[in-house]
This record gives structure tokens, C-alpha cells and sequence, in this order.
């Protein structure tokens, strides 16, 4: 029986706990850091805070004891948000092994260093306990809620591992979760990246009372963009038309269950990034936190990311959003491929 131990009790480490929870090979344990969290999964294999509604399987057992969540494990899937990968993996470290797998399902870059999350598990591994760590990245159109009620969903896993990818793949794959192998990890970690602040964007448009035409528009255009940057960090253009690229876009730009869409629609009605967070009741919109990293490694790289300047523009210095479509508008004319 596969050990695996889940990092981080959100709406989408719980959906994730319910598709390895299906297999009768696995024993999952997930770690919360919210008291009330671990109880609520405990006493009635609910998470009443983060995914309610949905009874996770008998074989998941539920602590927020790190040492304890990680004891044996075989797997380690971490689904923190962003901003917590490195303090939570210093945490982790003395309990970690050189031959447990790592799958990183989260979804964001870390301010400051620019780094993919991967990329954070290697440093902080390789500097505290002086291993390179076998490590993939999960990525793809997936809301939790869906997953979590066993609607069919199919994600990627990337790795230059090969080994490392089926190994994840036959632990995730059953018959409502399908799951495709890719080598390219800079182009499956970009991709689920910075969709999100495409997707804030999305939102804004829909705020504004915008109609298909700017939606479709957006999307295209902010593809193209992630694109350019993927490629330039070392990405496949051919990774960006799929799974963790244009699928999960289209998913987070246009469904009713992105957060990040949600808090662009708040901002196109003009209510302010502060108190749209504190109304979140502790759920995170990845994409608020990954735009300033964005901006900093486009610039880095020298790509040209106009949306995703606009959006920072708006997020970081409240700049009115109606002024930012204006201005993405005017710019220079140019050819749509150059």
C-alpha cells in the first residue's frame, strides 16, 4: 500500500484527497493547518471550512501534525498556496527522504526569487538537506468542487523524470480523473501560473458589463503573452496549447468557480482589492499574489506581457481598470504574429 501524505487541507488538496482516497492502494493522510479543519475531516470526513458537501473516503485520516502527515510517506503532494511553499518545506525538511516523490499542484511563482514552485522545493531541499529531490508538477483545468463530485477531469503531470511520471500518473488515474505525462515543467508550471492573472483580467471585463467579444479577445491575447514568456524561461510553445495551458485558461477565465475571476469581477465593479481579500474568509486567488512576480520575470527576460502590466497596474496601484482596457486598446498597432 502507497503512502501519501497531502500538504494543505484547501478546497483543492481536499478534492485531491478524494481522488487518491478512491484507490484501496493508497493510505492518505492530509495535513491542515486549521484546527477546526483536521476535526471536521476527523469526526465526519468533511472539510466543512474549505470543500462542504463532500465526504472524503474512510482511508484518509486527517492531523495537523507535519511530522505525523509525512512519517513513511512514499508520496508527498503539496498544495500549499505559493506564498507558504518555502516556510512550510524548511518545516518539512528534517522529515523528508531522497526517495519519496514530490508532486507540486500548486499553482503560483514565489515573490522575491521569481521561482516556480518546483524550483522552491529543489532549493530549499537540496540547502537544508543536501539532496535533489525527485519532484513533477500537476497541473490542468480542475476546479476542486468538480473534481471533488466526480465529474470527468483530465490534468497533466510534468516531469523530466520519467519514471517519476508514471509513477504519479498511475496514483492519480482512475476513471473520473484522467491523467496525461509531459516533460516540458517550465511550460506546465508557467501555464498554471500565470492563467490565473489572466483570469483576474477575465473578471474585470465581466465586472465592466463587457460582453464575449472582449472576453474572447482577452484570452487570446493573454495566451499569446504566456507564451512568449514560457518560451523565453525555456517552455514548448506545443505545451501551451494544451492541458496546463489553453485548457486551463479557458476553465479559470471563464467558469464561475475561479476565485481569481471572481476577484476581477469585484474590481471591475469597483470595489477594492483589500476588502475583496478579506472577504475571501481565508480561500486564496493565486493570481493576486503571482502578478508582481510575473511582471519581475518578464522584465527579467525582456517579454512583453501588456495585460499583465494592466493588471499589476491595477492590483498594486489601483488604477482604475476601465483606464487600463482603454490603454491596452491604443497601444502601437501591430501584426498579431511576429
Amino acid at each position: 500500500m502507497s503512502r501519501i501524505a497531502i500538504i494543505g487541507a484547501g478546497a483543492w488538496g481536499t478534492g485531491l484527497a478524494i481522488v487518491l482516497g478512491r484507490k484501496k492502494t493508497h493510505a492518505v493522510r492530509i495535513w491542515a493547518n486549521e484546527t477546526d479543519v483536521c476535526e471536521s475531516i476527523t469526526k465526519s470526513h468533511v472539510n466543512e471550512r474549505f470543500l462542504p458537501g463532500f465526504t472524503l473516503p474512510e482511508s484518509v485520516q486527517a492531523t495537523n501534525d507535519l511530522a505525523n502527515a509525512l512519517e513513511g510517506a512514499d508520496v508527498v503532494v503539496s498544495v500549499m498556496p505559493s506564498q507558504h511553499c518555502r516556510s512550510l518545506f524548511v518545516r518539512m525538511a528534517p522529515s523528508l527522504r531522497p526517495e519519496t516523490i514530490f508532486v507540486s499542484c500548486t499553482k503560483g511563482l514565489e515573490n522575491g526569487s521569481l521561482l516556480r514552485m518546483t524550483e522552491v522545493i529543489a532549493d530549499v531541499l537540496e540547502t537544508r538537506r543536501k539532496f535533489a529531490p525527485r519532484v513533477g508538477a500537476l497541473s490542468g483545468p480542475s476546479f476542486a468542487k468538480e473534481v471533488a463530485r466526480g465529474d470527468p477531469t483530465a490534468v497533466t503531470v510534468a516531469s523530466s523524470d520519467s519514471e517519476l511520471a508514471r509513477v504519479v500518473q498511475d496514483a492519480f488515474n482512475d476513471s473520473r480523473f484522467r491523467v496525461y505525462t509531459n516533460d516540458d515543467v517550465i511550460g506546465v508550471e508557467l501555464g498554471g501560473a500565470l492563467k490565473n492573472i489572466i483570469a483576474i483580467a477575465a473578471g474585470v471585463c465581466a465586472g465592466l458589463g463587457l460582453g464575449h467579444n472582449s472576453a474572447a479577445a482577452l484570452i487570446t491575447r493573454g495566451l499569446a503573452e504566456i507564451a512568449r514568456l514560457t518560451v523565453a524561461c525555456g517552455g514548448r510553445l506545443d505545451t501551451m496549447a494544451g492541458l496546463a495551458g489553453l485548457g486551463d485558461l479557458v476553465l479559470t477565465c471563464t467558469g464561475d468557480l475561479s476565485r481569481n475571476r471572481s476577484v476581477g469581477v469585484e474590481l471591475g465593479q469597483g470595489r477594492r482589492l483589500p476588502d475583496i481579500i478579506a472577504g475571501m474568509h481565508g480561500t486564496v486567488a493565486e493570481g493576486v499574489f503571482t502578478t508582481k512576480a510575473a511582471v519581475g520575470l518578464a522584465r527579467k527576460k525582456g517579454v512583453e506581457m501588456p495585460i499583465t502590466e494592466q493588471m499589476y497596474a491595477i492590483l498594486e496601484d489601483r488604477k482604475s481598470p476601465q483606464q487600463a482596457i482603454d490603454e491596452l486598446m491604443t497601444r502601437a498597432a501591430k501584426p498579431e504574429v511576429s
